[in-house]
């Protein structure tokens, strides 16, 4: 013993004392403990006499170590254990068997001194071993030309945890029956067969008597005489363990700028940064990110005293079920300041710990849950890591290891700090577009109506469907307006395009439509009047906001649909632009698709719009509907028309059901467009809704027309109403002798209101004005405008039409 070295030190370990000695007994339980080994371990006396020594272990022992032990035979190897603090130290023991009075095994660990030969001992091989590097500080091993082991040197045989005496003869399988050395095996064979040399490259492997994984390059060359004949080979063996890692980091790296940030989605992106985490060096990975971040908003910088509230967004473990969570996805936690992960999130910096580290434990005993699931996984090294972008954090990811047993170390924040920085950028690219995708559709549904009117002479129900997420929001649009007499006014649009320019565009349409709706024109009138104004904006809006609008959608334009349905006289005037044209099924079943005049989009400018009036009966249905419900990419135009009829066919009675059955049969997969579905059951208004009185030209008539309205509002029991309705046709009746032409009529309507009308045949409007105190006149449709709800007037083939209505009594 006097030759030998004070410390004995394994490959990358640390020197284990020269008065290091572990005594341990026939049951596994530590005997006798000495002051070197509670130098290098930590450990007082007390602490460790009477435990089981596997509890000192901080991972598996070498194969080649379990073998010798189970045959008490005396062992030497690489352990690696594990110090009072958690963290983990690899030294070079060797276990000497003494057998006690009963026939038991006691063993005495101790600093292991290597004592392998480096070079051969016998004649018959030295020629062999004189071609061989029998000083290279690398892997070295001898065999001859059966492929059979003859010798190696020291290193080979510390890594292999065997002397050559215990290997001479063997071939590779034979000494240690573990992939991937049987095809290792089958190589030396071949070398030896052929005079050819092989490189290989393998994955990570742990030799039988090593404690860590390795990563080799093997060199496997035939060892030939001067006449060229084999009579051996040679197996270099280099450790590429660092490069490996090295292009294991890259790859992770690779992978991380392929698979994430593939999609524009918060959650989605915090998956894909976990799996890349989880694949490429973590057991456990969790990503947390701030309550604002994941609702688009954007964060702001955290005061280093203040609780971090924080979403668990994503979770990957090799484990299935991932076990470790404490927090569910989905699930808040709250990150006290100065705890590890408020630390990364304030600072911005990332940090790994190991078990024994005062702040992990602290940070893991405030929470029972956490410092269970530590406990019970197994968890031995975390790492925090903040996710930063533009100079702000969004959140921090946690990476944890519980079944590789070494620790996080420099190179593994470094890289985990790499892809976060990237995975950021993602991440806060979807924040953004969130954002900004919740503005847009908020625009688009603040300018689509948010419920359709309650309406007598139609049953209305409709869809909207977009196409897509986000930038993709369109300008597809519909109304149903209350006109009236009792009509309603239905109408369908589609601005060419996607985005918030075209949203924008379409709500100035509707708000037209509205405006233009109220004055009663004609829809042949209307769409003139229309196309004029979409001419009037282009021109306002210059060059340059047409260049965008086309960069921003490929095309400008607009197509709308307008129709007018009269419930007094059963019928439908409708003009398009350029819009599909509607369907109609009358109540027979009989679907038919309307042959209008198409009429040029709106924005063209000069060409006329033509107006067709149906006869529409009792019970039918009327479908209007925008491009992208009937048009794909793989169909004609005609086909999906011909789809459309046919689910329409058969209507169910509730509207609604018959729109998801239109939807189901006719609507492309996936939808290449904006989908507007908009479905109108009309209903007439019986004899006895309406009554109509023809009217002389003389002012004597006034009285008359009083009092048979008065009548009729009794024979429908609305006498309450009486006397506005004869204050109402007193003056409309008045103005008409007084003003108008031939001929005079007066009408009733009892529907959603009671509507009054006065018609005659001239053509001018009347105007409502304040009366100065000394006029005669002047007063008559001021008091019409205080007791009616609503008035105004139209339009007609022969004059106008004066009207007014009336709420009906609850």
């Amino acid at each position: 013993m006097d030759n030998e070295p004070d410390t004995t030190t394994a490959t990358g370990g640390e020197a284990a004392p020269e008065d290091f000695a572990v005594v341990i007994d026939t049951r596994g339980a530590v005997m006798m403990w000495s002051a070197g080994a509670g130098r290098l371990l930590g450990y007082e006396r007390e602490e460790v006499v009477g435990r089981q020594a596997t509890g000192l272990l901080a991972g598996r022992m070498p194969v080649a170590m379990r073998r010798h032990l189970a045959a008490g035979e005396p062992w030497t190897s690489d352990v690696a254990l594990r110090d009072r603090d958690g963290d983990r130290v690899t030294v070079q023991l060797r276990g000497t068997p003494l057998a006690d009075a009963h026939g038991g095994t006691h063993w005495i660990v101790t600093p292991a001194a290597v004592t392998y030969a480096s070079g051969p001992t016998d004649a018959g091989t030295a020629d062999l071993w004189d071609l061989t590097l029998a000083q290279l500080p690398l892997p070295v091993a001898v065999y001859d030309s059966e492929a059979r082991f003859v010798t190696c040197n020291q290193v080979m045989s510390q890594a292999m945890g065997l002397k050559p005496d215990e290997m001479k003869g063997l071939t590779l399988w034979e000494i240690y029956p573990t992939p991937p050395l049987d095809e290792i095996d089958r190589l030396q064979h071949q070398v030896v067969r052929t005079g050819e040399m092989i490189f290989r490259e393998e994955q990570p492997f742990r030799g039988s008597g090593e404690v860590r994984d390795h990563a080799w390059s093997l060199f496997l060359s035939p060892l030939k005489d001067r006449a060229g004949a084999v009579l051996g080979m040679s197996a270099l063996v280099i450790d590429i363990t660092e490069q490996y890692w090295a292009r294991r980091r890259l790859a992770v790296l690779s992978d991380a700028g392929v698979r994430i940030g593939r999609t524009l989605d918060v959650t989605r992106t915090a998956e894909e940064l976990a799996d890349v985490a989880v694949a490429g060096f973590a057991d456990f990975v969790a990503v947390d990110l701030l309550e604002s971040v994941v609702k688009g908003h954007e964060p702001q910088p955290i005061p280093p005293a203040t609780p971090v509230v924080c979403r668990c967004t994503a979770q990957r473990s090799v484990l299935p079920g991932c076990p470790e969570s404490v927090t569910l996805p989905g699930g808040t936690d709250v990150y006290t300041p100065g705890s590890p992960p408020a630390q990364a999130l304030i600072t911005g910096r990332g940090a790994f710990y190991r078990v024994g580290d005062p702040l992990l434990r602290e940070w893991a005993s405030a929470s029972p849950a956490r410092a269970e699931s530590m406990r019970r996984s197994g968890i031995h090294s975390v790492m925090m890591v903040p996710l930063r972008a533009r100079g702000v954090t969004l959140g921090v990811m946690h990476l944890l290891r519980h079944r590789t047993e070494d620790p996080f170390v420099e190179d593994d924040l470094v890289l985990a700090e790499e892809i976060a920085a990237r995975a950021a950028v993602s991440i806060d690219n979807a924040r953004r577009y969130t954002r900004e995708h919740r503005t847009a559709l908020t625009l688009q549904r603040s300018l689509l109506p948010e419920r359709l009117p309650g309406a007598e002479a139609v049953d209305l129900a409709y869809r909207y469907l977009p196409a897509g997420s986000g930038d993709e929001i369109g300008g597809d649009w519909f109304d149903a307006i209350a006109l009236s007499g009792g009509r309603v006014a239905l109408v369908v649009g589609d601005v060419v395009g996607h985005g918030v320019h075209a949203s924008a565009t379409m709500g100035r349409l509707r708000t037209a439509v509205r405006t233009l709706a109220d004055a009663d024109f004609t829809p042949d009138e209307l769409l003139t009047r229309l196309d004029d104004l979409v001419i009037r904006l282009d021109r306002e809006e210059g060059p340059d906001a047409r260049r965008e609008a086309e960069e921003a959608s490929g095309e400008v334009g607009a197509t709308c649909l307008y129709a007018v349905y009269d419930p007094v006289a059963g019928r439908c005037d409708l003009a398009r632009a350029g819009h599909p044209p509607p369907v109609l099924v009358t109540s027979d079943g009989t679907a038919q698709v309307l042959d209008l005049p198409a009429g040029p989009p709106l924005g063209m400018g000069g060409l006329p719009f033509e107006a067709a009036r149906i006869d529409v009966g009792e019970g039918s249905l009327l479908a209007l509907y925008t491009d992208g419900l009937i048009q794909a990419p793989d169909r004609d135009i005609d086909v999906g028309l011909g789809l459309l009829s046919e689910a329409l066919r058969r209507p169910a009675a509730d509207l609604e059901e018959t729109c998801d059955e239109v939807l189901r049969k006719v609507m492309p997969e996936p939808p290449a467009d904006d989908i507007v579905l908009l479905l109108a059951r009309t209903s007439t208004l019986g004899a006895d809704q309406v009554h109509t009185w023809q009217l002389p030209m003389d002012p004597a008539a006034v009285a008359g027309a009083r009092k048979v309205a008065g009548e009729q509002l009794d024979a429908w029991g609305l006498a309450e109403l009486e006397f506005a309705t004869e204050l109402i046709v007193s003056e409309l009746v008045t103005n008409a002798i007084r003003y108008g032409h031939d001929p005079v009529q007066l009408r009733l309507i009892r529907a959603d209101a009671l509507i009054c009308e006065v018609s005659d045949g001239s053509s001018t409007a009347p105007h409502l004005r304040r009366a100065r105190i000394y006029d005669e006149g002047g007063r008559g449709l001021l008091l019409v405008a205080q007791v009616a709800e609503r008035w105004g007037s139209r339009q007609t083939s022969d004059g106008k039409t004066i009207w007014a209505e009336q709420p009906l009594p609850d």
